[in-house]
């Protein structure tokens, strides 16, 4: 465990899961640089004391846990080891994830235990401490971190296709408990495109070529930006890039058309040309060591931001840029 003083007014403590490589590691830095101080859950601890060095850099207060958000008490000592540390948790960031990329008919049962523990009940756990955090003043926000795949599953991803559904399932049933007890408690979930993550060189995989981010990729700071808007502005659900837009819509139209076209792309558009080592570590069960930073193998492919997410959070803006385009033009030829 570790912290620092802060150097500046902190605008609160925002609690972020899987917080030592990947999103979580680009969400600290965003959460950090925007003025809060973070508590940061992993398993990894040599990526947690890097992600609190990153943070401090940016003047806040920042502390890491080692905790498996597939244990609830775990994720709830932290809960408490933060607030005593950073003070009331205003935002928590359920992020953390794992998967296995592997056909159905080679998974083992105890992975799709540890996925759906992981991904899914992870979240589950961290709204629950959540909860029993932010009903004390009745306030705060909780961001859920989901993805396209939790409206349409994908080959060779059913672990975690299945993990993101039922995390949409609790998010629906929260918000209307939320709703009916008129809790001033937030919750929000944010579907993610493929991204540029280490998650590529980490999970178990069972392919004879190295898994890939299958369509268009985007860079974890992208995702990094739509979460701290989430928790800022507590929108029912934001869904990030064009991709995950139209993986969402099309499968409402004509999911029988995505089914046909996942089988006949689904397979090869997850796998690179190169060979993998089947005996390369993976973080299933444990941390591989060392820090391995946000971003994964594909830099020169990945966006660095998304027409779709910026529209969202700027949209009021650009309606008024309009109308009052609209204005002008009208006074300078009728008046």
């Amino acid at each position: 465990m570790s912290s620092e003083n802060a150097k500046k007014k902190s605008k609160g403590c925002v609690i972020i899961t899987g917080a030592s490589a990947g999103v979580g590691r680009a969400c600290a830095r965003r959460f950090a640089k925007n003025g809060y101080d973070v508590g940061l859950i992993a398993r990894g601890k040599e990526g947690l004391e890097a992600a609190v060095k990153e943070a401090v850099e940016f003047g806040v207060n920042a502390a890491y846990y080692e905790a498996d958000v597939a244990n609830y008490e775990e994720v709830e000592s932290a809960a408490l080891f933060f607030q005593e540390k950073l003070g009331f948790v205003i935002f928590w960031i359920n992020n953390a994830m794992t998967s296995v990329f592997s056909p159905v008919r080679k998974m083992e049962p105890q992975e799709y235990k540890r996925v759906t523990d992981v991904t899914y009940l992870g979240q589950v756990h961290g709204a629950l401490v959540a909860l029993k955090l932010m009903n004390e003043q009745n306030k705060g926000s909780i961001v859920f971190v989901g993805s396209a795949l939790a409206y349409r599953g994908i080959p060779l991803q059913s672990a975690y296709c299945a993990a993101k559904h039922a995390t949409k399932g609790f998010v629906d049933s929260l918000r209307t408990e939320l709703l009916h007890d008129k809790s001033n408690i937030n919750i929000s979930m944010v579907q993610l495109p493929a991204l540029n993550t280490t998650q590529f060189g980490f999970v178990k995989t069972r392919l004879p070529k190295k898994p890939r981010p299958m369509g268009k990729i985007y860079q974890p700071e992208v995702a990094a930006e739509a979460i701290l808007y989430a928790a800022e502005n507590t929108p029912r659900e934001i869904k990030v890039g064009v991709s995950t837009i139209k993986t969402i819509i099309g499968n409402k139209i004509a999911p029988w058309y995505a089914d046909r076209v996942l089988a006949k792309s689904g397979i090869e558009g997850q796998q690179t040309n190169e060979p993998e080592d089947s005996n390369r570590p993976n973080n299933l069960w444990k941390p591989i060591p060392g820090d391995h930073g946000a971003h994964g193998a594909f830099n020169d492919q990945a966006l660095v931001s998304s027409t779709v997410l910026r529209l969202r959070m700027h949209g009021k803006l650009i309606i008024w840029i309009a109308i009052s385009i609209i204005i002008v033009v009208f006074v300078l030829i009728f008046l």
